[in-house]
């Protein structure tokens, strides 16, 4: 079925396009023309002079809906998740394995490829731990922390389609291991991580490619000790991913580290948990209640708990608080989550060929409709997907 998408702002390579339509054909964009070129005998759809911008591509999700992943490590439970997220503009994401045993760990593996197969917006699987470092765990269950060792590191040995995102302490697993790991595909990031700036370098000169929701679980950047924070700022291969709640990091400290990271290095998350999307905002995080509360997850002892952030809300977080250019904002929130994991052939731009995941945004930012992998949704007054 081919659409004609007109009369928006198009977020295209590196500058917004006007007078121009967007021709989408099945699950993909057939082509971007001018108006002049557009048939007016094709039937259209009219964007009202607002933005058309690529669907968001969210790499940390734990939960949504009420539901956390760690509780339903199965297709359904990703479903759920999925479509929660999908009301906020995420089309495509990784979900997020909270460390746990490695049983469970094995679950989320073993139904990957029918999530593939069922789910639209996964990708893969985004497996936070279990092999961290205690002394920076947050909320995580060190009870099951290990180490890569030959026997557990056969769990990423058998083919399986879609992306793995591996979240690790170097300073507890072998520089060999994380080498074998990028070696088969995955990509490795540091997080709760106690590690020292020269841990880090070896690690990243092993292969890491990645920081997971920097400054967060892992060591401060320091007069004399760089930390893992200064490794991450100071190496401009790698990419950093940030969480812009207000409540993770200090708008400053985000900031600084646009500054210091190159254009296309920094990927916005959200860390969601089961309260995004959901009436219901408390839950337990292994057998420990968490609230959420103007917009904060956090224990009864107050440490945050991931977030109850959407991938919208990141965006207007980006332009409103951080001074980003909304062309920019976007990118973070799509093409460079893509790019980090090699999945930019087929996400995060509006171009020929790339999946036809698409928002039309208005001018404050609110979510009007969306299409994704050429299906279209719109929003009812409560700000639900009907299609």
């Amino acid at each position: 079925m081919r659409q004609a998408l007109i009369n928006a702002r198009v977020h295209h390579q590196h500058a917004w396009l006007t007078d121009v339509v967007v021709l989408l054909n099945g699950e993909k964009i057939e082509s971007i023309v001018s108006v002049n070129e557009f048939s007016a005998e094709m039937s259209s759809i009219d964007l009202n002079g607002g933005y058309l911008v690529p669907g968001f591509f969210d790499t940390q999700v734990n939960g949504g809906a009420g539901v956390l992943l760690n509780d339903q490590p199965s297709v359904a439970g990703m479903a759920a998740i999925a479509r929660a997220h999908l009301t906020f503009g995420t089309t495509a994401m990784l979900p997020t394995l909270i460390s746990d045993e490695l049983a469970v760990v094995e679950q989320c593996l073993n139904c990957l490829n029918e999530a593939l197969d069922s789910v639209p917006s996964v990708q893969g699987l985004h497996l936070e731990g279990p092999f961290l470092n205690a002394q920076r765990k947050g909320v995580h269950n060190d009870d099951v922390f290990c180490s890569l060792n030959e026997e557990n590191i056969k769990l990423f040995q058998e083919k399986r389609r879609g992306r793995l995102l591996l979240t690790l302490a170097p300073e507890q697993n072998s520089s060999s291991y994380i080498k074998q790991l990028v070696d088969q595909g995955l990509v490795i990031a540091a997080g709760h991580t106690a590690a020292n700036f020269e841990q880090t370098q070896a690690a990243l000169k092993a292969g890491l490619s990645s920081f997971t929701h920097l400054y967060n679980a892992m060591t401060p950047l320091n007069s004399r000790e760089p930390g893992v924070v200064g490794a991450a700022l100071n190496d401009k291969e790698s990419w950093v991913s940030i969480i812009v709640d207000g409540y993770h990091v200090h708008d400053a400290s985000l900031k600084l580290a646009l500054a210091a990271k190159p254009r296309g290095k920094v990927v916005l998350v959200t860390d969601a948990m089961p309260s995004v999307g959901a009436k219901e905002k408390s839950f337990y995080l292994n057998g420990e209640l968490i609230q959420a509360r103007e917009g904060r997850c956090a224990t009864a002892d107050n440490v945050l708990a991931g977030s109850d952030l959407d991938m919208l809300s990141a965006l207007r977080n980006c332009v409103e608080r951080l001074d980003i250019e909304l062309f920019e904002a976007v990118n973070m929130a799509s093409l460079y989550p893509a790019q980090m994991m090699s999945l930019d052939h087929k996400l995060g731009s509006i171009a020929k060929g790339r999946d036809a995941s698409l928002l039309h945004l208005d001018k404050d930012l609110n979510l009007q409709e969306l299409w994704q992998k050429g299906r279209y949704y719109a929003l009812d007054k409560d700000g639900l997907l009907n299609d």
